[in-house]
């Protein structure tokens, strides 16, 4: 079986043929050690905390949730690999199947995934399939579903509930700055396409194994003697010197700053910016005809870094955002924080255009082509004006009315304050550091408002897990439907949902720094 043109493959990492939308079959996209066969191994599903739902309701959940009968199934092993990165740049990394990002998973709205995820490493880890409002019991995260010890199998298995643009992640320490990352495609069999062609480009920031590791950078940026949030990792033997301006590894504060971002951009400079695995001097490359109408899936997989994204030459048309349908918004660029995902259409001109990720309020920046030419020479494709012109946010989108949430009265009212500051890295929400938390506690069912209330100075890319929200827009139009929001510094940012997931979900923000430093709580639905 194939996938969809434009999936990252470690085995074509530079160029993907486009093809008519209409010989896709749809199908899981597994290449390198990944097999689409029957797991050989498979683990019972762990029930949630009992304080929060017991497996009977989690299980009538499930089964509430729409079912084809199908079970696509694959093969994941999470091993350190040397990973080409083109450009004659190599790292020693963490990854799936020996790719970055790892192999493309595909199937239909209502389809069982059945992943086996082989634990190679020398600690354990776990997948998050973030986004997708999935049984709480294979979320991913702990304490829902338990981590996965090294040497060790656990089978995820879960009904897909939702088409979009989604990805799966490890919610376990600092392997959020890692290779170990994949793109999630699910797609609903009765949506009309309307496009030729698509391509997955998948973002991220890079220092693994061309710079300081993640765990070196997290332990420069807090204080001397703190051991953070979590405070389990093991930094001896490592190199704990200040950071060396020189090689991009750390930026000083105050180093990084956007307006878009409300002043502070990030904690960390990269040594590289990546899209599909590649540096910019030697691009991931798509190949479409000229008029071809194709479909941009944007992912950010990156751990501190938000990316303005534009296609050089074309207005994209955003249709999707976070994997929920909007009103169609044309834009020269967009904004995409960590953890966010945004679908666009662009029809594509005659020649060779340049993808540009420019991080926000940072150096350097991530490329890819998209040509129309077999072999156009992709160095001519190198700017885009179109980052310089207006940039769209979540904030302006409105979802379609076919997927926007009931406009109802609130049961209930939280706040999330989100605290912390550079100085003592001590982030935080509503003055608790994770694990040691307690737990918003809402009942299925009910209406909930809730309210990120950021105290500090930087931004914050707040993830809920198992639901999606809509965003509260002062003029009372339905707002995206969104699992991913960017909470700007000294701001407020209110968001409704239906809580008809039971489980104990995370709620957190996605720097991975932030996030590994306790900014982390929980939603438990009883």
């Amino acid at each position: 079986m194939t996938a969809k043109p434009g999936a990252p493959s470690p085995t074509t990492p530079k160029a993907v043929d486009s093809v008519t939308r209409r010989s896709f079959l749809t199908a899981v996209a597994l290449t390198g050690a990944a097999t689409v066969a029957a797991c050989t191994r498979t683990a019972e599903p762990a029930g949630p905390p009992a304080a929060t739902s017991d497996r009977g309701v989690v299980a009538a959940a499930e089964r509430a949730r729409p079912h084809t009968g199908r079970t696509v199934e694959a093969t994941l092993r999470a091993a350190e690999s040397e990973i080409d990165l083109g450009g004659g740049v190599r790292a020693r990394t963490l990854a799936y199947n020996g790719s970055v990002p790892g192999p493309l998973l595909r199937a239909d709205v209502g389809d069982e995934l059945s992943v086996n995820v082989e634990n190679r490493l020398p600690k354990a880890t776990s997948m998050h399939w973030h986004g997708i409002a999935l049984r709480n019991d294979m979320d991913g995260a702990a304490p829902a579903t338990p981590d996965i010890a090294s040497g060790d199998d656990f089978t995820y298995r879960f009904s897909l509930p939702h088409p979009g643009t989604y990805w799966a992640h490890p919610h376990v320490g600092m392997d959020t700055d890692y290779g170990l990352y994949l793109p999630l495609i699910v797609d609903d069999p009765a949506d009309p396409g309307r496009y030729d062609a698509e391509w997955t480009v998948v973002l991220d920031d890079w220092t693994s194994g061309v710079g300081k590791s993640p765990e070196q950078i997290l332990e420069g940026l807090r204080p001397a003697g703190s051991t953070g949030g979590h405070g389990s990792m093991d930094h001896s033997g490592m190199d704990m010197g200040g950071m060396d301006m020189s090689t991009g590894d750390m930026a000083g504060m105050g180093m990084n700053s956007s307006d878009l971002l409300g002043g502070d951009a990030g904690d960390v400079t990269y040594p590289h910016y990546l899209i599909n695995g590649r540096v910019e001097t030697d691009p991931s490359v798509m190949r479409a005809r000229p008029g071809e109408r194709v479909r941009l899936r944007i992912i950010n997989a990156a751990a501190d870094t938000a990316f303005r994204v534009a296609l050089g030459g074309h207005t994209m048309t955003l249709t999707h955002t976070d994997g929920f349908p909007i009103v169609p918004t044309p834009t020269a660029a967009v904004l995409v924080g960590m953890g966010e995902r945004y679908d666009a259409i662009v029809t594509v001109g005659d020649g060779a255009f340049p993808l540009i990720a420019q991080p926000e309020g940072k150096s350097g920046r991530a490329r890819a082509v998209l040509t129309t030419a077999p072999n156009t020479d992709v160095t001519t494709a190198q700017a885009a004006a179109e980052l310089s012109g207006p940039v769209t946010t979540a904030y302006g989108l409105r979802a379609l009315d076919s997927v926007a949430l009931p406009a109802q009265r609130p049961d209930v009212e939280l706040t999330a304050r989100l605290t912390g500051s550079m100085m003592a890295y001590d982030w935080a929400i509503n003055g608790q550091r994770y694990p040691d938390v307690t737990p918003m506690r809402v009942t299925q069912g009910q209406a909930v408002r809730l309210t990120f209330v950021n105290e500090s100075s930087m931004w914050h890319p707040v993830h809920l897990h198992g639901h999606t929200f809509a965003l509260r827009r002062a003029d009372g139009v339905p707002g995206a439907r969104k699992d991913t929001v960017n909470v700007l510094p000294r701001s407020s940012v209110s968001v409704d949902l239906v809580a008809d997931n039971p489980g104990a979900w995370m709620l957190h923000c996605h720097n991975g720094y932030h996030m590994d430093s306790g900014m982390m709580t929980r939603l438990d639905v009883g």
